[in-house]
């Protein structure tokens, strides 16, 4: 196990790439894999996340070559993917889980996806109750390892049992109780092996990656607001052969990691930074959206765009102490991976900044809510916990702390970055975990000017 010394900074300078969007790399994987013949991703994370979804379709006889941050994908076809000679291990990644969830329940062969001990605290009934009302045969278990009673009790491992002959997955009306692009793809994914109209409607607009890269690539899917609509025998009379060519894409930055040099930038009085290339998708972008309510606006210059019709753009990034405000609705929707790296921006805002609705931080790699009050007390931040959120006083005399970072990559990295701005040294225990999206992190904020370090505990 690894820790993070990080000692107070001078001006961070220079510019930088985060590693491709994980989100998007995901989905790249999967949709490559499933294509009709090869396909060529370039600008892939080496996040340990993206490597779990390349690892389980591997396992499933998808040739996938990867080189740096390309990947060459033998793609199968729908209905090309082979059982696998023993468990699919998502590794820590809840976005493998949910998503091959809803591929596998279309399937003639059974599975089992299985993680690791954070993965398995996460829940999985809201993705299992929707399959199994299209007829997928798939249940979870209970947090001691035995069949989930019930839906609300519902974790990891999945199994997944095959459809058998005769059998298909039908057509789904489904009001989401929750945005989320992971259920939402889920039930994408199912549908595109289903006997009728798959027809979702979120609260509000989750992250839309899947909508775009499956338009992009001729799928009859058609998006209005926060509703989706497809229909795998076709639209407007045009017949679908269930399938899709191979596809050339380049992902795009990652503005999930971008958040953390972001804030790194703000806290770091005379910081002056570009992060090139990064995804601006506007159901991603709702951290920038925020900085600029609150006085810290960041710069971005457009660039050509990348996978799917993704856009992407370059950021400069000033040091600037922003101000009060409040963060909720759906711009925390827009935003809810980033929360941890805006409560760190919080800690030296002229004000109070308040972040409602944002219960499902509750349940991500850790409860990031209580994991995030406690990282920023340990640093002399004045905070209060929420049921769905939490109020930060600002302006506080930061001190170097000890913390941990209970298995949560984005908690160890907003703990680095309020290191950067405190007087002492901070210590980041279990550091690992950053791997898990952000690799490359250390070497890049040493390459902007930080005294930041990874040693063995």
């Amino acid at each position: 196990m690894s820790r993070l010394i990080v000692q107070k900074s001078g001006p961070l300078r220079g510019r930088v790439q985060v590693p491709g969007d994980k989100s998007i790399g995901h989905r790249a994987i999967l949709f490559g894999s499933l294509a009709r013949g090869r396909c060529h991703v370039r600008g892939l994370s080496h996040g340990e996340d993206n490597l779990s979804t390349v690892a389980c379709m591997r396992a499933m006889g998808v040739n996938v070559e990867l080189a740096g941050d390309r990947a060459i994908i033998d793609g199968v076809g729908l209905r090309g993917l082979s059982m696998p000679s023993g468990v699919l291990d998502c590794g820590n990644s809840g976005t493998t889980m949910r998503l091959l969830a809803g591929l596998l329940s279309a399937q003639r062969f059974g599975t089992r996806l299985v993680g690791d001990a954070s993965l398995t605290r996460r829940p999985m009934g809201r993705v299992v109750g929707p399959l199994r009302a299209r007829g997928a045969h798939i249940g979870g278990s209970d947090k001691d390892g035995r069949p989930a009673p019930t839906l609300e009790k519902c974790y990891p491992p999945l199994s997944v049992a095959p459809l058998v002959e005769g059998e298909q997955l039908t057509g789904i009306e489904y009001d989401m109780p929750v945005a989320s692009a992971q259920v939402k793809t889920c039930l994408i994914l199912s549908g595109l092996y289903a006997s009728g109209p798959t027809a979702l409607r979120e609260p509000v607009l989750s992250r839309d990656h899947t909508e775009r890269m499956l338009i992009s690539l001729g799928v009859p899917l058609r998006t209005a607001g926060s509703m989706v609509y497809l229909d795998p025998e076709g639209l407007d009379g045009a017949k679908w052969d269930r399938g899709w060519d191979p596809f050339e894409w380049e992902v795009p930055g990652d503005v999930s990691s971008a958040a953390f040099p972001i804030a790194a930038a703000l806290l770091v009085e005379g910081s002056e930074i570009t992060i090139e290339g990064v995804g601006t998708n506007p159901t991603r972008t709702g951290l920038l959206d925020m900085l600029r309510l609150i006085g810290a606006p960041v710069e971005q210059e457009t660039r050509d765009e990348a996978a799917g019709g993704e856009p992407r753009a370059d950021l400069f990034v000033k040091h600037v102490r922003p101000r009060g405000g409040l963060a909720a609705g759906e711009l925390v929707v827009r935003m809810i991976d980033e929360v941890p790296a805006l409560c760190a921006i919080a800690a030296v805002s002229r004000g109070t900044i308040e972040i409602r609705d944002a219960e499902e931080l509750r349940v991500k790699e850790s409860d990031r809510i209580a994991t995030m009050a406690g990282v920023l007390r340990a640093f002399g931040v004045s905070c209060e916990e929420l049921a769905d959120g939490m109020r930060i006083e600002g302006g506080a005399k930061l001190r170097g702390a000890t913390v941990t970072s209970q298995g949560d990559h984005r908690i160890a990295m907003s703990a680095a970055v309020l290191g950067l701005a405190a007087e002492g040294t901070t210590v980041v225990e279990d550091a690992d975990c950053i791997a898990t999206s952000f690799p490359t992190f250390v070497p890049l904020l040493k390459g902007l000017g930080a005294d930041v370090r990874l040693e063995e505990s």
